[in-house]
């Protein structure tokens, strides 16, 4: 329900917004059955950068730098591995209800571009996410190798899981950016000359991003960042350009 003039009010906006969490918890919660059940074999991947860079060698083929630690822990990580698996594998439906959220009155046109472009979406915050595993061995040997020589490093399972996570999400949502501004750009929200007009401030912000959550330090993780993300911004601005004149000309026609 809309007010007159198609907008809608405060209450129907918090009204809109519980939905759609709603709706994107209910996936979440489904998804995670699959980080249940597989729950072992998420394990070995998450633990695959550590375990690499351990120099510890023992017959059982143990990481040697992780622990879990208390009564509860074992079960609180099972349930933490199985939500995030969970986030992951809806990310099709709650990235939708999110852009449902913030473009609720639109055409059926332009539900359906909408619909094209938040499909393209989830490829991009898995790649953003893959870019974070890849780059995940080289952030650990780098924090890790302050570790005085003479001092064991034995990191709290929980604590990896925490940093492997919020690495892996930043990379993804970060990704998402040229999507979101194509899709603001063909409801007719955002202008492709309003993109490129702002291109220092958004190259800026960009680089600012990267150094603040990145967790290393070198100008070589930070650019693994930053650098498709300038490249993925000019390639939006470039589409939205593009998509401003074909619907001048089609107007005038």
């Amino acid at each position: 329900m809309t007010t007159q003039g198609g907008r809608m009010s405060l209450l129907e906006h918090f009204r809109e917004l519980r939905k759609r969490i709603i709706l994107a918890s209910i996936s979440i919660l489904a998804s995670s059955t699959v980080g249940w059940i597989f729950y072992t074999k998420i394990i070995h991947v998450l633990t695959k950068p550590v375990c690499d860079l351990s120099t510890v060698n023992n017959a059982k083929k143990q990481c040697g730098v992780l622990y879990i630690d208390g009564i509860l822990g074992p079960i609180n990580l099972q349930v933490t591995i199985a939500l995030i698996t969970g986030i992951f594998l809806s990310s099709p439906f709650w990235i939708y209800q999110l852009w449902a959220f913030i473009a609720p009155a639109l055409h059926k046109k332009e539900k359906l571009r909408s619909i094209i472009f938040i499909a393209v979406a989830t490829p991009f915050f898995l790649l953003g996410s893959y870019l974070a595993y890849w780059l995940l061995p080289l952030a650990l040997k780098v924090l890790l190798g302050f570790t005085p020589s003479s001092i064991t490093n034995l990191v709290k399972f929980g604590d990896y899981l925490t940093f492997v996570t919020h690495l892996i999400l930043v990379f993804g949502l970060a990704f998402e950016m040229p999507v979101f501004l194509v899709a603001l750009n063909l409801i007719g929200v955002l202008s492709g000359h309003a993109i490129i007009k702002r291109w220092r401030i958004a190259v800026f912000a960009i680089t600012f991003f990267s150094a603040a959550f990145v967790p290393t330090s070198d100008p070589f993780s930070m650019g693994v960042l930053a650098i498709p993300l300038i490249g993925f911004y000019f390639l939006a601005a470039g589409i939205a350009l593009f998509n401003d004149r074909r619907r001048r000309r089609k107007s005038l026609t």
